[in-house]
This record gives C-alpha cells, structure tokens and sequence, in this order.
C-alpha cells in the first residue's frame, strides 16, 4: 500500500505561480511512476504531467512550457511548479502513483483556484 498526501493548493491571481507536493509514504519502492492529474467541476479528471521511474516526464498539452514535474527522491515527495497560471487552471489536483503491477494510489486531492 502507498499512501499520498498532497498540500500546496490555494488561490493565485492570473500569471501566478503554485507548488503542489506530494509525499509517499509505505511502499514506496515499488512504484513506477509518479503524476498530478486534474479535475475540473463538470469535467472528467485528466491527466496533467507524468513522471516515470527513469526521469521521462509527460504534459498534457495545456500546461507544456509553463508546469514542471519533479520528484525529492530522499523525501519520497513529488512537486508540481505552476507557473503562468490561467482561469482554467482552476482544478482540483491529485497525486496519482501507479506500482510496477498497474496499482494506482491517489491523494486526496487539492484545490488550486485561478482568479482575479
């Protein structure tokens, strides 16, 4: 079992900047990889970036060039870097960590709010 608290959400104007933590705790070794996924009110929760095991990083679309995924190895803890926020940012964000057998854990999820 993995357990993932997340912590970091709140309200930013527009152009902002956010960072989400996630940190892992139980068994953490077996897990291949690590994400932050999204899901706005009325929306389907999406994927928003992904780390692998062995450093490859994938973004949605929406978010390339202004969100950064990465990952304290000593502190078990993954990081989401928001910058240039939007509107339609405004999500409530997960930790997500899948094992090595396609197990998935999830946080409890955290509230980022884009507004003026």
């Amino acid at each position: 079992q993995v357990q993932l608290v997340e912590s970091g959400g709140g309200l930013v104007q527009p152009g902002g900047s956010l960072r989400l933590s996630c940190v892992a705790s139980g068994s953490v070794f077996s897990i291949a990889a690590r994400g932050w996924y999204r899901q706005a009110p009325g929306k389907q929760r999406e994927l928003v970036a992904v780390l692998s095991s062995g450093g490859g990083t994938n973004y949605a679309d929406s978010v390339k060039g202004r969100f950064t995924i990465s990952r304290d190895n000593a502190e078990n803890t993954v990081y989401l870097q928001m910058n240039s926020l939007k509107p339609e940012d405004t999500a409530v964000y997960y930790c997500n960590h899948r094992n090595y057998w396609g197990t998935e854990y999830w946080g409890q999820g955290t509230q980022v709010t884009v507004s003026s």
